[in-house]
């Protein structure tokens, strides 16, 4: 009888598996209804303990599951109810078309990303919960105050060393806000020893987690999930959803759309107050496109000075038009008010020198790291390991590191590219690289 028991309970979990491959691969946004509906109708009177167990096998046979076991390298992928629900609404309706224009801008955003998880030594894959906190718009402000692409508040953007004052909010930056993420992943990875559990504390926070792991005596998401927020709880199973249906789009029907703007940029660094609405001008490009590209000044001026130059991000332009950025970025200084600024932030590091040249050095302090330094400095990151010979992603305490490049000081070029550096060194106005 026993025998005889076991063979039907694989029978009828074949059969539903069976049924689910044999449909058009574009169709399966409802095969969890579909087959999850066959079993119950054919277990109808059966004890609960033989449905649950036939239930499990469908779902472990689940061309989901599969598909998902399939893209799954250092975080977690796991299937369920809550992940298929997240699945079914992600492909169905307009929100077919909302992962296609998404999957576009990806291209432009992803890279950026990508770079930010390597250098920091956490998954790639992570970057996907961007599109959760804000489908990748970087001008993304929630009903609470959490901005830019990763949703960072004030308090935990101050903490992972991202700058906002009356000119720039680096939570909107790809690049800063991207390392800061990353930081804080790391950290709460290093905390929970869980890639889920450190997800989970992106959305709510590290203390809920622990609160919730202490309630349900249990160190993995799904068993504390009860015991989380109601946000959090679909916060994970939207992740692996999300990374689910952009690595099988085509499966599902949905087309990426072409990104709205140049994936083709340059970055060249600016000494002084300039606007970027004179920039696209001169240039003949969009202005609000050009913003976008440059999301974190909120007033459109790039605040550069010779202590801390910033960046702006332009379309990659002819060697023609080198002449005409020159003269957009050297011309006319935008006056700056001479009433006291009141930053919500300071993003300018200290001249401790007297003699009003670049801060060129600085002396780590316990608690900074390699990312909060590079953010604090306007530098990139990986930069700043070069300038100072640094492997790793620790900063000791008491080290003196270079966060100006060599060469580049007060009124001085720094020579990258050759034919858009010389145009500068005339009269030593413009600061420019890549």
């Amino acid at each position: 009888m026993k025998k005889l028991f076991t063979i039907i309970v694989c029978f009828i979990a074949f059969q539903s598996y069976k049924a689910m491959a044999q449909e058009p691969a574009y169709q399966d946004t409802s095969m969890y209804e579909r087959s999850f509906g066959q079993v119950y109708k054919r277990t109808a009177g059966v004890p609960a303990a033989v449905t649950a167990q036939i239930q499990q096998n469908a779902y472990e046979n689940s061309a989901f599951r599969i598909r998902l076991d399939s893209i799954r390298k250092d975080v977690p992928l796991d299937y369920n109810e809550f992940v298929q629900a997240y699945i079914n609404t992600y492909t169905s309706g307009g929100r077919r078309t909302d992962i296609g224009r998404i999957m576009g801008l990806s291209k432009y955003y992803f890279p950026i990303y990508e770079k930010a998880f390597r250098d920091a030594g956490i998954p790639d894959e992570i970057k996907y919960l961007s599109v959760v906190e804000s489908a990748l718009d970087p001008n993304a402000v929630s009903r609470v105050g959490a901005t830019g692409p990763w949703q960072f508040m004030y308090a935990t953007a101050k903490i992972y060393g991202l700058n906002m004052n009356n000119y720039v909010d680096e939570r909107r930056d790809p690049i800063q806000a991207s390392y800061a993420a990353a930081a804080y992943l790391k950290d709460a990875y290093q905390e929970f020893g869980d890639w889920l559990l450190a997800i989970a504390s992106y959305n709510c926070g590290k203390g809920n987690v622990e609160r919730a792991m202490q309630q349900a005596n249990a160190v993995d998401f799904w068993s504390i999930r009860q015991y989380l927020p109601a946000e959090t709880r679909g916060y994970v199973p939207a992740f692996i959803a999300t990374m689910y249906v952009m690595k099988y789009a085509d499966q599902h029907g949905i087309v990426p759309q072409t990104c709205t703007f140049t994936l083709n940029t340059d970055t060249v660094l600016v000494n002084k107050f300039v606007s970027l609405n004179n920039v696209a001008r001169v240039l003949n490009l969009d202005a609000n496109q050009l913003a976008l590209l440059n999301p974190a000044y909120t007033q459109r001026i790039i605040n550069g000075t010779t202590k801390v130059p910033r960046r702006i991000v332009i379309p990659q332009l002819g060697k023609e038009k080198y002449p005409l950025l020159y003269a957009a970025l050297n011309g006319e200084a935008i006056p700056v008010s001479t009433a006291p600024v009141q930053p919500v932030y300071a993003s300018l590091p200290d001249d401790t020198s007297g003699s009003g040249k670049a801060k060129s050095t600085h002396i780590v302090r316990k608690g900074e790291t390699l990312s909060s330094i590079a953010a604090q400095y306007g530098v990139d990151l990986e930069d700043l390991r070069i300038w100072n010979n640094i492997r790793g992603n620790k900063a000791v305490p008491g080290t003196k590191l270079k966060v100006i490049a060599p060469g580049l000081a007060a009124g001085k070029t720094l020579k990258v590219d050759k034919e858009l550096a010389t145009l500068g060194t005339a009269s030593g106005e413009a600061v420019t690289a890549n």
